[in-house]
């Protein structure tokens, strides 16, 4: 089995000197792993220094603040799950941030919940595990881009090597994010329509989300779609991004347009790339956010005449990366050449999965193969 360092590794132990460490991500993505491998590399290593809220035994230790003794490395997992559990780690943080370093994992809601009333502002750091990506796995040729495409991010699957395998895996998570974590974070009584909204959503990737013709498809007020995809997003099934634009630009405010976080569930080849490309980018963001501090926003470009562009990376509110996704080489994209020439200084880049140089244009656009551009992010 082929082994990854996952790219957030260093970041974490880097922070865990100064603060606690909050990780959170998709259910799956490799939060526990992570965690454990980076347990196992304190001397000596301890395995009761990792509490998982969902053993009974080391809940009844978490219940009963009965903690490790001794300096080093302590992990919670799934902790947020316990009511008081900002209340129990600001304590233990207070006592013991001398001696012990805290990581505390989760998906939805440790991300969910930190939005709300925080009395542990400024005790953390915060990251968002990502599923593997093309420079993650050590990608170095069109056909490792294949196997990300079939394969999808999320180890298991993609570590697992079959496409059988992939696809029933995939099948299998989406019915646990929407049977399990779904209700786990919010009361929804209607989950057969919930259901066939995560059905139809993978039809629509890549275009602009109508959330009134889910409404007409799914006979449900507008408000309630919208909160479905809420929490869609809350549980890291989806994400959505928002036009970038300003009238000097004669942008169109429309509606968002959203992914998967499992991309490999998009049937159209075209759309798929695009979905995985916006995967890297977010991941590439977030990365930027977290270990940085950056201000960086994912978006989409599209105005009144119809030109496009896939993805505007902001950062601060200002363009500094534009991406434009193709299916096959061919020339230069009309809406890529406009942005590119009222942004002259904002690096333009076209990809596509068979293009085998990587070039500059007359008009300043790089044009590579997606592999190659991929390589460069996290």
């Amino acid at each position: 089995m082929k082994r990854i360092t996952r790219y957030l590794e260093k970041t974490i132990l880097d922070d865990l000197n100064r603060k606690m460490v909050f990780l959170a991500g998709p259910r799956q993505c490799g939060k526990t792993t992570l965690a454990k491998k980076l347990l196992q590399s304190e001397k000596p290593h301890d395995p009761s220094r990792y509490l998982n809220w969902d053993a009974l035994e080391d809940r009844e230790m978490i219940l009963e603040e009965r903690f490790p003794a001794g300096p080093g490395l302590l992990i919670l997992d799934e902790v947020h799950k316990f009511s008081r559990w900002r209340q129990m780690v600001k304590g233990l943080f207070d006592k013991r941030s001398d001696e012990v370093k805290i990581l505390v994992t989760g998906s939805a809601r440790l991300d969910h919940y930190r939005h709300g009333g925080d009395s542990l502002q400024g005790r953390y750091h915060f990251h968002r595990l990502h599923p593997l990506s093309y420079a993650e796995i050590g990608a170095s040729s069109p056909a490792d881009l294949t196997d990300l495409l079939t394969l999808g991010g999320f180890p298991e699957p993609f570590l697992s090597g079959s496409e059988k395998q992939a696809r029933r895996w995939s099948k299998e998570y989406r019915s646990r994010l929407v049977t399990e974590d779904l209700q786990d974070l919010e009361q929804v009584k209607d989950i057969a329509l919930v259901q066939q909204l995560v059905l139809r959503l993978p039809q629509l990737v890549s275009a602009p989300l109508s959330i009134n013709s889910l409404r007409e498809d799914l006979q449900v007020a507008h408000q309630t779609v919208a909160r479905w995809l809420k929490i869609l997003e809350n549980i890291y099934m989806i994400f959505r991004i928002y036009p970038f634009g300003a009238p000097s630009i004669k942008a169109v405010k429309k509606e968002a347009k959203h992914y998967h976080m499992d991309w490999t569930i998009v049937d159209n080849p075209g759309a798929r790339l695009e979905n995985l490309v916006a995967c890297h980018l977010l991941k590439w963001c977030h990365f930027l956010e977290d270990s940085e501090g950056r201000g960086m926003e994912l978006r989409y470009y599209r105005d009144t005449t119809g030109r496009e562009v896939d993805f505007v990376i902001l950062e601060d509110g200002n363009p500094i990366k534009f991406v434009e996704c193709k299916s096959s080489p061919g020339r230069r994209h009309r809406g890529l050449s406009y942005l590119k020439g009222k942004y002259p200084e904002v690096e333009a880049v076209q990809i596509d999965t068979q293009t085998t140089t990587d070039t500059m244009s007359r008009d300043g656009i790089r044009i590579l193969h997606a592999g190659k551009f991929l390589g460069e992010l996290v």
